[in-house]
């Protein structure tokens, strides 16, 4: 049994933020009912095609869920919603600012009439403020709450690559429900879960805020390096490949200064005697390790290195990832069923020996629309009339 089998999830989402949230429910056994535009869905199912013709970001998010397509801007779609709603032991919502509200989503509303079920609400900047109603994505909040200005260079600000304000936020909603669940089966109680992508930026920048409040200065951006440690970045070899290569405290900067580069006196140098001392200067070492590595291939220096018992890495490219030994030969990599065939997605990071992990299709739009709705109550007649109004999306069920 998988440790959600019987939980009902409704999700009225977009986009990053909550579809992560609510795959990784659905690995999990949970029963997820994605409600979707009929008139499109999912706007992130347009992203790109690569594929086989699907976007890599609604693959990436949406397995493990059933897909109903509703125009909620009629009152029958609303009605619709709000049979499910009326099932569910989790909801699920990241819509604009204010359309939940529109759509007779309010939380404290719901669960009044219900009190055991959970609603969970993903927005921009959270409850309240006067930045509350402001739209938000990734890049934005990301800039707002300062993340882009500790990323890149000085002179050349960057967003880091993957959305780590969606991720962040999917992942502390994700936490979230799991802890109201849990209280729930002691309490019988729900919940109401509010979380802002702002929130979860300016709570990862902890470091880069103590340091601006009680140093008094800004985190310089480093590139590929670590902006609190030193020497700490990336190198050159001699075969074209870029070297990963750090310490993190003194005694790891004698063992690179002594073993790897065989520099003794480096170590012995009060210039570099504390981590202070050598982020102070960062240049000069990155120039004697930049020389050290372009001098030999990168398996030599990742040799000397683990020698030395220091961490080490080679860049590498999503192509480079997706034959990683680390990955092939744990068999990370699983065939996941879609409207265009099976495509490869990765097992959830947690381990467990008591239970496996779900892994069912990535739905097309609408696909299982009438199959939901009939185990609600609409009749065929209905179905048919809610279809030709528009109000639902999908394929008509087969035979009936």
């Amino acid at each position: 049994m998988q440790p959600l089998q019987g939980i009902v999830v409704v999700a009225v989402e977009q986009a990053v933020a909550a579809p992560i949230c609510t795959r990784h429910l659905g690995d999990l056994g949970a029963r997820v009912i994605k409600i979707e535009n009929r008139d499109g869905g999912d706007f992130a199912r347009d992203y790109d095609d690569v594929v086989n013709g699907m976007s890599a970001y609604f693959v990436w998010a949406n397995r493990n869920k059933e897909s109903v397509a509703l125009d909620l801007k009629q009152p029958l779609g609303r009605a619709a919603l709000s049979r499910l709603v009326a099932r569910a032991d989790v909801l699920v919502q990241n819509l604009a600012p204010g359309a939940a509200g529109r759509l007779g989503l309010v939380s404290a509303e719901l669960r009044a009439e219900r009190p055991e079920l959970i609603t969970v609400d993903i927005s921009g900047y959270g409850r309240g403020g006067p930045y509350a109603g402001e739209r938000a994505y990734d890049l934005l909040v990301q800039s707002e709450a300062g993340s882009c200005s500790i990323t890149g260079t000085p002179d050349q600000p960057a967003k880091p690559g993957i959305p780590l304000a969606d991720i962040g936020a999917g992942m502390y909603a994700l936490s979230s429900i799991l802890t109201a669940l849990f209280v729930r089966e002691r309490t019988g109680v729900g919940t109401e879960i509010s979380v802002g992508l702002f929130d979860v930026v300016a709570e990862w920048m902890g470091f880069a805020l103590n340091q601006a409040r009680y140093g008094g200065f800004d985190v310089q951006p480093v590139g590929l390096g670590s902006p609190a440690v030193a020497p700490y970045g990336a190198y050159r070899t001699a075969d074209g490949q870029t070297l990963v290569l750090g310490t993190t405290n003194d005694r790891e900067w004698r063992r690179l200064a002594v073993d790897v580069l065989h520099r003794p006196d480096l170590a012995d140098d009060p210039r570099y005697a504390g981590n202070h001392d050598r982020v102070t200067r960062r240049a000069e070492l990155d120039a004697v390790i930049g020389a050290w590595a372009a001098g030999l291939s990168l398996a030599e220096c990742r040799n000397a290195a683990a020698a030395a018992g220091l961490g080490h890495a080679r860049l590498n490219g999503p192509t480079d990832v997706l034959k990683h030994p680390q990955l092939e030969e744990r068999e990370r990599w699983k065939e996941i069923p879609s409207p265009v065939g099976p495509v490869y997605g990765l097992l959830p990071p947690p381990e467990s020996a008591d239970w496996d992990w779900r892994l069912d299709p990535i739905p097309a739009l609408g696909e299982h629309t009438d199959a939901v709705l009939r185990e609600l109550g609409f009749s065929a007649g209905e179905l048919s009339a809610m279809r030709t109004a528009g109000v639902i999306g999908g394929p008509a069920a087969e035979g009936r």
